[in-house]
């Protein structure tokens, strides 16, 4: 039943290619394959992590009160039995990062998350709260300790609120990944690093041996990963309804 406008679609687009042109610059996406019975999700979190504040226009952003209602859906969907996490960010709003870390920590399916590019400040949580993470070789993540724009009123408040906020990213992050508390500190509060500033960018492996990301690949590992621990996972309810 779906098929016909799908077909006629695509043959409209062949007849007219400024169609497929104007697709591409104004959604800044084309009709690319897909498997119809593909039991796995990709979520992409890409820019500039929107929060409680919207951006300029110019912004590349990812509102994250437009993934909170998906991973809800994908927590429900019966169809959907593991999800890739796709990160490019800078970072962003950081108690809308926390908020999206945490709803991805708490999904029952399997998770599997690939840092492309970079995947800055806030974005460190976000891709340790997987199951299992990947970085690219060339990609970057940036540890800084929380920071805030805008005017500030009452100094020594606003200072321990931030030091509050910042506690619970480093307690996150460490109970989320391999590296130990002292360590990301380090890299947090590391002089010379960055020009200016304070913090450190972990470059591709570097995030492996720190202990902060699993392993170094890309897709192919994983959808390999993804499919081993949907695998798993039913192996493990099938011995418990034996």
């Amino acid at each position: 039943m779906n098929k016909e406008p799908e077909k006629k679609d695509d043959q409209n687009q062949e007849a007219n290619p400024s169609a497929l042109v104007q697709k591409i610059q104004q959604l800044g996406q084309s009709n690319v394959p897909q498997a119809p019975d593909s039991n796995i999700h990709v979520l992409s979190i890409i820019g500039q992590v929107e929060g409680h504040v919207q951006l300029p226009p110019q912004n590349k952003t990812t509102k994250y009160e437009h993934l909170l209602p998906q991973l809800i859906a994908i927590e429900q969907n019966p169809k959907i039995e593991g999800v890739i996490l796709l990160l490019n960010t800078v970072g962003g709003d950081v108690e809308a990062g926390l908020a999206l870390s945490e709803m991805i920590a708490s999904l029952s399916k399997p998770t599997v998350s690939i840092v492309l590019g970079g995947g800055h400040s806030i974005g460190v949580p976000i891709a340790v709260a997987t199951n299992y993470s990947f970085i690219a070789p060339t990609a970057t993540m940036t540890i800084h300790p929380v920071r805030l724009t805008g005017l500030v009123i009452g100094v020594p408040q606003t200072f321990e609120y931030l030091d509050e906020m910042q506690n619970r990213v480093v307690n996150f992050v460490v109970h989320h990944s391999n590296i130990k508390e002292e360590k990301f500190k380090d890299l947090m509060f590391a002089k010379g690093n960055l020009t200016r500033d304070i913090g450190t960018n972990v470059v591709g492996k570097d995030a492996v041996d720190y202990g902060l990301i699993d392993d170094v690949g890309g897709v192919k590992e994983a959808m390999e990963k993804v499919t081993e621990l949907i695998k798993n996972r039913q192996n493990a309810e099938n011995q418990v309804i034996q």
